[in-house]
């Protein structure tokens, strides 16, 4: 039998392989590192610390991948266009508008798993992966960010933060706009607690439309080594403060967070 391209992880003790073995452009899986293990809590610290995420299809074992390049969202380059900018002065203006941070992760995690990705029929977000998610968001280190109105979940995001570092993972939106609020927000948040970047993982043009761009492998995983080092946000709370990191004026100290 012809042997398998990648490394098979046949369990937890055996480490992943460096990402420069991943296949290259040229391959049918450019990026695909590994197959194999569980999604133990530990087995997913270990990945996004070096750069490795798992994406896999219902009926496929876990699939760990390390793209190169890899796109990336410096906060700081985030693109805040007119029409955003004008749907966000509403919003923060609206008493019945607000952003909250893990009030419902279930809620979140399950409607992007309703949520296809560009070009896909069926969702990524398989079973295993929520629960995996799930129980890392028990550990204090996955997050949810949540658009609201009248306390009604209307859109959000979801993602890994390890150290200084953020790692999006998935977005949706029940109302026009909602995940690019909750992006938005969330992007409002990186920059008040010295968040430098939030992994995108693979390129789109909606994100690159957003201010995100590709970047080697090799210069991404620079930046995790510093980032991933330096001291955890300690307070996951959203002040609507945060907003004045976009431009958008300071909330009175008295509107709800």
């Amino acid at each position: 039998m012809r042997e398998s391209p990648v490394p098979w992880l046949a369990d937890d003790d055996m480490p992943l392989p460096p990402t420069a073995r991943a296949l290259g452009a040229g391959s049918l899986a450019p990026g695909l590192l590994a197959a194999g293990g569980r999604l133990g809590v530990a087995r997913l610290r270990e990945a996004y610390r070096h750069g490795v995420f798992p994406w896999f299809a219902p009926g496929q074992p876990p699939l760990w991948w390390a793209p190169d390049p890899r796109m990336v969202l410096p906060v700081a380059d985030f693109v805040l266009s007119r029409s955003l900018r004008r749907t966000l002065r509403r919003f923060v203006a609206d008493p019945r508008c607000e952003i909250r941070i893990d009030a419902d992760f279930d809620a979140v995690i399950a409607a992007c798993a309703h949520t296809p990705r560009a070009g896909q029929d069926g969702t990524w977000i398989v079973p295993e992966m929520i629960a995996a998610y799930r129980a890392w968001h028990a550990q204090g280190e996955v997050h949810s960010v949540e658009c609201r109105v009248d306390g009604a979940l209307v859109g959000g995001l979801y993602g890994v933060a390890l150290g200084r570092m953020f790692y999006g993972e998935s977005m949706f939106s029940r109302r026009s706009d909602a995940s690019k609020i909750a992006l938005a927000a969330l992007v409002a948040f990186c920059r008040a607690h010295g968040i430098a970047w939030i992994d995108c993982q693979q390129q789109t043009a909606h994100l690159a439309a957003l201010g995100a761009r590709e970047l080697p492998r090799a210069q991404f995983e620079r930046h995790l080594a510093l980032a991933c080092g330096a001291a955890p946000v300690a307070d996951w709370t959203y002040d609507r403060r945060y907003w004045a990191q976009l431009g958008l004026g300071q909330a009175p100290t008295d509107a709800p967070a």
